[in-house]
């Protein structure tokens, strides 16, 4: 065969040759926290790269280093990344914070009570060197100037008082030169908004003369004006109640507290019959006297007809008006006397 024809041949045998190549490797994950320097997008089978932890993360465990093998693939990494942290808040004196963690990028949001500002940043963040943004803020009380106050009157401060200047919550008592009285706020503070609570005023406060009641009188005589926390007696005539308090008492007002009234007493509007009152069983004929008092209370029996048995059915004096049920009876004067075991009072009681 002529040389030239066999080095043809040769060559033809070599396209028809298959070629073993290697597979190449991309850019290998890197998960959370982690990073690689550079920006290689293709690796070849025995290149070794190196990771590393972003900032905010710190290596905790493994080695850096992953291998690209023949088969495309990365070994398997085993750095690991954890977040950094910063120090615990301390709690925040007359205000609240706010916050779910305090590792890198967390926040905290500051809030300060009524009547407190806040001085400082609202809200700090972890940065990735576990340090604060800002230091943690604080909350001042608000600032007011000294309490007004009222003309012929003075105040008793809760807490001594120096300088010219308070803060929110500190305040005191009025208190009136005698014989004036105190109209208004009896305590005075510093409020949320830099200003004092509204001042009281002292006046001369009197009370017209006192009257009479009707069917009672008074423990005074004397038609004569009476001053602020003056008081006056009542009482009631005989067969009658005090309704209302015993005394009553000038107000600060210029008008007295409310005046009692005395109450009539009732009489048990029955001939015959027997009632319950007190918790004891009378004959109307042996109550005597026949009176209850105003606001007393006194039972009657009546008949159920359908069960054959009695009951006993109350009843209120009211200012002497007593109402007696409807549903009692009353009973002939020959049953009253000589049949009595048959009244409702007398039989099985429902």
């Amino acid at each position: 065969m002529a040389p030239s024809l066999s080095l043809l041949l040769i060559c033809l045998l070599a396209l028809y040759t298959p070629v073993t190549s290697k597979k190449e490797c991309g850019r290998p994950p890197l998960g959370d926290g982690k990073e690689l320097e550079g920006f290689q997008r293709v690796y070849s089978p025995g290149d070794e790269v190196v990771l590393s932890c972003k900032r905010g993360y710190t290596p905790t465990s493994g080695s850096r280093t992953i291998l690209c093998t023949a088969s495309g693939d990365w070994t398997k990494s085993k750095l690991t990344c954890s977040t950094k942290s910063c120090s615990f808040p301390e709690a925040l004196n007359h205000g609240d914070m706010e916050f779910v963690d305090i590792v890198y990028q967390s926040t905290i949001n500051y809030t300060c009570h009524e009547g407190y500002t806040l001085q400082g940043a609202s809200t700090i963040e972890c940065l990735y060197d576990g340090q604060w943004s800002d230091p943690p803020p604080k909350c001042t009380p608000v600032i007011c100037g000294l309490p007004p106050i009222p003309k012929y009157g003075k105040m008793v401060y809760d807490r001594k008082l120096t300088g010219n200047t308070t803060v929110f919550g500190f305040g005191g008592t009025y208190e009136c030169f005698p014989p004036l009285v105190l109209i208004g706020n009896e305590r005075g503070s510093c409020s949320t908004n830099g200003d004092w609570t509204e001042p009281p005023e002292c006046k001369l406060v009197t009370c017209s003369a006192p009257t009479g009641i009707i069917n009672g009188y008074m423990t005074v005589s004397d038609k004569r004006e009476h001053g602020f926390k003056e008081t006056v007696r009542y009482g009631c005539n005989i067969d009658y109640v005090l309704d209302g308090p015993v005394e009553i008492e000038c107000l600060k007002t210029g008008d007295w507290s409310m005046k009692p009234a005395c109450r009539a007493s009732c009489k048990v509007g029955i001939k015959r019959g027997r009632i319950l009152y007190n918790g004891k069983k009378f004959w109307i004929k042996d109550f005597k006297p026949n009176k209850i008092s105003h606001a007393d209370v006194v039972l009657v029996y009546c008949m159920n007809k359908e069960k054959k048995c009695g009951y006993a059915l109350s009843t209120q004096c009211i200012d002497g008006k007593l109402k007696i049920p409807e549903c009692f009876e009353e009973p002939s004067d020959l049953t009253y006397k000589f049949n009595y075991d048959s009244l409702p009072s007398e039989i099985a009681q429902c």
